[in-house]
């Protein structure tokens, strides 16, 4: 099924459907990203509701593509969330993190002199293809109806249910220890964040993930994204109803 992103020219079609290709900002939720559009909507429209939602979840430390429907186009969120991602990532190698990314503060100390790039560029090809993955204890996942992040922050034990995902392809493009930079195409349902751990168990030490930036989501590209301010002009620009 084919889709015209951030093709609006009137007001109504937020009402009839519009698919939206934002440039989420790290330290937005994507449910603030959500709430921002749909307040800027309400208002230009003079409406009291619009319906507004998104297509697979970003970190509040990741950044990039985040695709967001209005109005009736809600109704294919469901296909567009089985879509394929692809993202740019960074990892960190020596230490690990409660959260597996910089939500919470790195710990340990794990040697890395034993890292080489030979060895760094098997445990990136080990990953490719279909796996069993465990979702980080800090992630939006419901168990027993609550957020998983909402537990493990209380201090509560988790056991998280793993999940069947694939990995279509693993590039590294910079080893710069303690850091590596890769690309990485998946499946939904793909934590980067705890590929970044399991590829520190793989390699004898520890890593966590200090950046992320999804730039492909099925069809979609990052490229065609607009940011929230640019969206915001755009949505002023339209003749009033």
């Amino acid at each position: 099924m084919q889709y015209s992103p951030n093709h609006f020219t009137e007001l109504e079609d937020f009402k009839t459907g519009t698919l939206l290709l934002i440039d989420k900002p790290k330290g937005y939720t994507s449910f603030d990203v959500v709430n921002k559009l749909r307040w800027l909507i309400r208002k230009k429209l003079g409406v009291k509701k619009i319906k507004v939602g998104h297509a697979g979840t970003l970190d509040p430390l990741a950044t990039g593509l985040l695709v967001i429907c209005t109005g009736k186009m809600t109704k294919q969120i469901q296909f567009l969330t089985s879509d394929t991602k692809t993202y740019e990532a960074e990892i960190v190698v020596g230490k690990t993190t409660p959260s597996f990314d910089l939500e919470t503060t790195p710990e340990g100390d794990f040697s890395i002199e034993h890292i080489t790039e030979e060895r760094v560029r098997s445990v990136a090809n080990s990953f490719i293809g279909k796996q069993e993955q465990t979702p980080p204890k800090f992630s939006a996942k419901k168990i027993d109806g609550v957020r998983a992040y909402v537990s493990a922050r209380e201090g509560v034990e988790l056991k998280m249910k793993v999940n069947t995902i694939e990995i279509f392809n693993l590039e590294i493009t910079k080893i710069n220890l303690p850091s590596i930079s890769f690309t990485v195409h998946t499946s939904k349902g793909t934590y980067i964040r705890s590929l970044a751990n399991d590829f520190g168990a793989k390699l004898d030490s520890g890593a966590y993930l200090s950046k992320l930036v999804r730039t492909k989501s099925g069809d979609f590209d990052l490229q065609n994204a607009l940011s929230i301010a640019q969206f915001e002009d755009r949505l002023n620009g339209l003749p009033e109803l």
